[in-house]
């Protein structure tokens, strides 16, 4: 599937941002225009079933990996995603053959989930989405919530499929962590590291990093935007 596309910058290098779930590629508003300005064109994607991309009639990682190779254009420097769109892009970068890769807080390991509870999201009203992050500006709520209305519940499926933790990585990668990971644990953690990926922690943010806290989440990309 040919995803939509929303684009910052014109620089000479590529950076391609993939969203996690529930969202879409405006959850990257307030950090592409800084990585833009590090030289970018910066190219975020719209999942199925999120923006303005298409529903579909199933939902994987491996779909949503096939998603990203049919859209973003190949051997991109740069590649940032978070949570469910880092299981997606993970499976995607041996074909994309992104130079680097950055996976924030990235949803791998299945963990106990009440599927009803993250499909009932899509109601939620903006005082709840408001309740439920509190370290967001309220442009961001109402950015979010209109994200929902075009958000297909179904595609929670995907998060049944989850890849597991990975061995090495197949290109020079990152892994940003919120602080506590909730999604990579400790030990899993440690594992990575032994892996031959590179690890950093954004003291005191949430799983959403880079609207938790903007400014920690562009310093943890500091030597990756080379």
């Amino acid at each position: 599937m040919r995803l939509a596309t929303r684009v910052w910058g014109h620089g000479p290098r590529t950076a391609v941002l993939v969203h996690g779930i529930m969202t879409d590629s405006r959850t990257w508003n307030r950090v592409a225009p800084a990585i833009a300005q590090c030289g970018y064109r910066v190219l975020a994607v719209d999942l199925r079933g999120h923006g303005a991309s298409a529903h579909a009639a199933t939902y994987t990682p491996a779909e949503l990996a096939a998603d990203l190779i049919d859209t973003l254009p190949p051997a991109p420097d740069l590649a940032i995603a978070h949570s469910l769109g880092s299981a997606a892009l993970l499976l995607a970068v041996p074909e994309l053959r992104c130079a680097r890769a950055i996976h924030c807080d990235p949803a791998w390991l299945d963990r106990p989930r009440d599927w009803d509870a993250l499909r009932a999201v899509k109601r939620a009203g903006w005082a709840e989405l408001r309740a439920a992050q509190p370290r967001w500006p309220d442009d961001d709520i109402t950015t979010e919530q209109r994200a929902l209305t075009t958000w297909d519940p179904a595609s929670v499926d995907a998060l049944r499929r989850l890849p597991g933790l990975p061995g090495a990585p197949a290109v020079p990668s990152l892994v940003m962590l919120a602080d506590p990971s909730e999604r990579i644990p400790p030990a899993e953690a440690a594992t990575l590291r032994r892996g031959g990926w590179f690890l950093r922690t954004v003291r005191g943010a949430g799983h959403t990093i880079h609207r938790d806290d903007p400014a920690g989440f562009l310093r943890g990309l500091r030597g990756w935007l080379r």
